[in-house]
């Protein structure tokens, strides 16, 4: 059975992994060379909105979508003019407030996802050449877990009372 000082060498070590990989994930031209083999050109920013468009069930509003991404709503309404022009989203009315706006994705914006994702399936299936199916799987569940237990976490304590504490992504 484990003791605290193995969970806590596991903790360390997953620590740095994930350092290593935010790392890795972040860099400018990481972003610029899996966005150029997909044929893209937006910001990571901007994929990132597109992306939360993307998983969410219907429409969005700006203040929902700014408390999923963690940022002010007017980095979002910015955000959204930039992807408005290129024709990834669109705004509509809200049915049930006629001073807010909803925001989807367009079928263009989800083609474009499609050709990233694709572009980052790629990338991927090489990385992890070797690597049986069942460890890929039980890290996908892990990082779940730590996905939604840190957005969890850092909405409910930056932005008090703007997302349910379980809310997995925007309109849901």
């Amino acid at each position: 059975m484990p003791d605290a000082t193995d969970n806590q060498a596991a903790t360390s070590e997953l620590e740095a992994v994930l350092a290593s990989m935010a790392y890795l994930l972040t860099r400018s031209q990481t972003h610029e060379h899996q966005t150029a083999r997909a044929g893209i050109t937006a910001a990571r920013s901007d994929i990132y909105l597109l992306r939360a468009l993307a998983e969410a069930t219907e429409a969005s509003r700006v203040g929902d979508l700014a408390a999923w991404m963690m940022v002010e709503p007017s980095h979002v309404t910015r955000q959204i003019d930039r992807l408005q022009a290129q024709r990834l989203v669109e705004r509509t009315p809200d049915a049930l407030d006629r001073r807010a706006r909803q925001v989807a994705l367009t079928d263009e914006g989800q083609d474009m996802l499609d050709r990233l994702k694709q572009a980052n399936i790629t990338s991927l299936v090489n990385a992890l050449d070797g690597i049986p199916a069942p460890d890929v799987a039980t890290t996908v569940t892990v990082l779940r877990h730590l996905v939604e237990r840190y957005a969890r976490k850092w909405r409910s304590e930056l932005l008090p009372g703007t997302a349910p504490p379980d809310a997995a992504s925007p309109g849901a």
